[in-house]
């Protein structure tokens, strides 16, 4: 692998999904990745998320985050550069929780949806079988109808965690990939018998976290894991509390967060 020094670089080699290029892809046309930062295309949601997450139990996993910027007529979210300094660095994008789309997404979808004709074509291109006569027959799919289907036929739905994108010298199926690479980790910092206790923050329990990442990371001479994404990471209503270990049902809100982590990650959860 070339040197790899910054996300600008990374995203180049790594293979990532529509949705994480949409937000990335505005970097490759501006210069101002100096000083071990990068630009995030701006989201509200996640801008507020980062904020707090500054003032936050949780500060030491996420990437700094270092306020707004403006280029041209777009703004951007300041991060820390995650890569900075590390030579031929081994990646994994890591999507965490039992679903990837919010509960208001549903009941949009039930008022008023237009039909999609792009993830139409994704999915006749993964299973021509996927879609309904009726879906066939207007050659379009509802973003929910889509986001759904893709959980299902992914391990999101039954292990709380998908590969999102991978940079490894071989393939693999997505546990053994997993397996392999939090070995990988553990053996670079010293960790021969994980026994990592994980305390939830509070924060932690009264958001939904949906559609966010840990982002493992490891060179020669360092390792790191990471949470990133959250774009769609909201606090609940009315101090409402989330267990993020049980299975999702709708209106329950939980994002089976806690289920890939504690039962696929080496550490143990408490509470």
């Amino acid at each position: 692998m070339p040197q790899c020094r910054s996300w600008k670089t990374f995203l180049t080699m790594m293979h990532w999904s529509m949705s994480r290029q949409s937000s990335w892809v505005q970097l490759a046309g501006h210069q101002g990745i100096k000083g071990g930062e990068v630009l995030k295309l701006y989201s509200e949601v996640e801008a507020n998320c980062l904020d707090c997450l500054m003032r936050d139990p949780l500060r030491p996993f996420v990437p700094q985050y270092h306020g707004l910027v403006t280029r041209g007529e777009l703004c951007y979210i300041r991060l820390e550069d995650l890569l900075s300094g590390l030579k031929r660095p081994v990646i994994m994008d890591c999507k965490m929780g039992v679903r990837t789309y919010q509960e208001d997404e549903l009941v949009k979808a039930r008022v008023k949806a237009p039909l999609r004709s792009d993830m139409y074509q994704k999915m006749v291109k993964m299973d021509p079988s996927a879609p309904s006569a009726e879906e066939h027959a207007q050659r379009g799919v509802t973003k929910w109808r889509y986001l759904q289907w893709r959980d299902s036929i992914s391990s999101t739905s039954t292990l709380g965690f998908r590969i999102e994108g991978i940079m490894v010298g071989v393939k693999a199926r997505e546990g053994t990939a997993l397996f392999m690479f939090i070995k990988t980790i553990l053996e670079k910092v010293g960790i021969k018998k994980p026994s990592t206790t994980l305390t939830i923050p509070l924060c932690f329990l009264i958001d939904q976290v949906i559609g966010s990442s840990l982002l493992f990371v490891h060179d020669h001479s360092k390792a790191s894991v990471w949470m990133i994404d959250f774009g769609k990471t909201t606090p609940l209503p009315d101090s409402q509390e989330l267990r993020h270990n049980v299975p999702w049902s709708e209106g329950s809100r939980e994002d089976g967060y806690l289920i890939g982590l504690a039962d696929h990650l080496p550490c143990r959860c408490s509470y």
